[in-house]
């Protein structure tokens, strides 16, 4: 069934994006103590915080997934959704790692900024609600029988 292919993509995009997203940020958190250690100043625990803001991009994901999963079982074809729909998440998720790998070392220098660096997280994250919600709503078009 071609509707498999939809769901593995929709959630695995997404999730490929998270683990990107989360990956860079994480590296930028270990450079930012790093650096915090070597002057002897305390490293800012609050870092994880952007760490972990891509992750939520891959719940986005197994949410569409999950109604994907309905559509499927009835044999709609969904791989372009599911195509789609994850890159778009799951850019959404690396492009908001990149920035909170900005975030890490902007903070980890100044040891400030901590909502400015989190309004321009939501602000990149908004995308993959953006498209959640939209995709949700396209699909409940689609009849469930």
């Amino acid at each position: 069934m071609t509707g498999d292919l939809g769901l593995g993509l929709v959630l695995g995009l997404s999730a490929l994006g998270s683990a990107a997203g989360a990956g860079v940020a994480g590296m930028a958190a270990i450079g930012a103590w790093k650096k915090n250690y070597s002057q002897n100043k305390p490293a800012a625990f609050l870092l994880v915080a952007f760490a972990a803001a891509p992750l939520t991009q891959t719940i986005y994901g197994m949410i569409v997934m999950n109604r994907m999963y309905e559509l499927a079982a009835q044999g709609n074809d969904l791989w372009g959704f599911g195509a789609f729909c994850g890159a778009a998440i799951g850019l959404s998720a690396y492009f908001q790692g990149l920035c909170a790998a900005c975030a890490c070392d902007a903070m980890g220098e100044t040891g400030k900024g901590f909502g400015n660096y989190m309004i321009i997280l939501g602000l990149t994250e908004t995308v993959a609600l953006l498209v959640m919600a939209f995709t949700l709503g396209v699909l409940g078009r689609f009849a469930v029988v």
